[in-house]
């Protein structure tokens, strides 16, 4: 029997709802697959603030240690708008991408075909939409030393490695060698020369992956191109803010911010987090959209645990939900049932178990 060691961050507003629902599901799972989990929660966001003055505080950071995974809920509350940098809980986010050495972010992104409707761009533009976005997450402009701002002037700095570059772009190469073996790669390399170095570096990278054909656009064109033409996408490499960007982009292709997940993976543990916000006004309201959590689970159980027919397991169950009908209010038409996020879960759940041999052994 496998046992591993995970850390839940549940962080603010609706995170410790999608959290819950994600645990559920990772304990479904694992008791289908003979897993056993063990699950510790730990303080972030601005919920750390309120409990330590830090939003990414020493217990968080002894506890990750300790974890060969973390899932995270979502960090934000407007009651810290105005509060000093280091208190804010996306300062903590950062701390906490760089404390793992996270540094490439997955987002997969396919359209359903039972959720055409939610989505603004017509069914036969979505038609065989999948692909993966793969996101530079600790270089670029969040990072770059010097910053700060007077009051009359504002400075960031945008600075990219070779290795920086490489690293992300062997785990976008090798992804793009699994799936369709196209990698698009997107820079601004005509005004930019952070841009240049990163389309030299893949560019000479790609003579490792001749299987994988390779190009490189301008960001405003592959803007455009998400929602012109996004079945013809494989493969996205990108560099922090490019992605940060283009990656919430397309999420309109999905219906819904609340159903993508993510995965930002390095040299240690894994991070898991849906990629919706925390979304405040929504806290307690059992309204908010599990899958974007689910979803990421499965990506912890395939990347950081080696598990991937538990995962397989988890994107079936959730496919199945939707495709009978399951729906939570931000994927519904009107004269839909509503069901909220407990509900939803419960479903995937279900899903889950009921194709559970006998005899599997539990979580604990």
């Amino acid at each position: 029997m496998s046992t591993h060691a995970i850390a839940i961050l549940p962080g603010d507003g609706i995170g410790p709802e999608v959290v819950a629902a994600g645990l559920a599901v990772l304990h479904a799972a694992a008791d289908r697959f003979g897993l056993t989990i063990r699950a510790t929660e730990y303080p972030m966001g601005a919920a750390a603030v309120a409990a330590h003055g830090d939003p990414f505080p020493a217990v968080t950071r002894d506890g990750i240690r300790h974890a060969e995974a973390v899932l995270l809920g979502a960090v934000g509350d407007p009651s810290l708008d105005a509060a000093p940098r280091h208190l804010k809980p996306e300062t903590g986010l950062l701390a906490l991408r760089a404390a793992l050495g996270v540094y490439a972010n997955l987002r997969p992104v396919a359209a359903h075909p039972a959720l055409a409707h939610a989505s603004p761009l017509r069914p036969e533009r979505l038609a065989g939409t999948d692909l993966l976005i793969v996101r530079e997450l600790t270089g670029g402009l969040y990072y770059g030393e010097p910053r700060g701002n007077d009051g009359q002037v504002a400075v960031n700095t945008l600075r990219y490695t070779r290795p920086e570059i490489e690293r992300v772009a062997r785990i976008a190469f090798e992804a793009a060698r699994g799936r369709r073996k196209r990698l698009l790669s997107v820079d601004k390399a005509n005004v930019l020369e952070t841009s240049q170095l990163w389309r030299a570096v893949v560019t000479g990278m790609a003579a490792a992956y001749p299987d994988v054909a390779v190009e490189h656009i301008y960001v405003d064109y592959a803007a455009m191109r998400l929602v012109t033409d996004p079945s013809s996408l494989d493969v996205v490499l990108t560099e922090n803010m490019f992605g940060d960007i283009l990656s919430d982009e397309a999420a309109v292709l999905a219906g819904s911010l609340g159903l993508l997940p993510s995965a930002s993976l390095g040299a240690g543990a894994g991070l898991y987090e849906p990629i919706h916000g925390s979304a405040p006004p929504l806290a307690g309201k059992d309204v908010a959209n599990p899958i974007g959590t689910i979803g990421s689970v499965a990506m912890l159980l395939r990347y950081s645990l080696g598990h991937p027919a538990a995962a397989d397991a988890i994107d079936e169950a959730v496919a199945h939900a939707l495709g009978t009908g399951a729906r939570t209010r931000d994927i519904a038409r009107d004269g839909d049932a509503v069901i909220g996020t407990r509900e939803m879960a419960a479903r995937i759940v279900g899903r889950i178990r009921q194709r559970t041999p006998a005899g599997s052994a539990g979580t604990a």
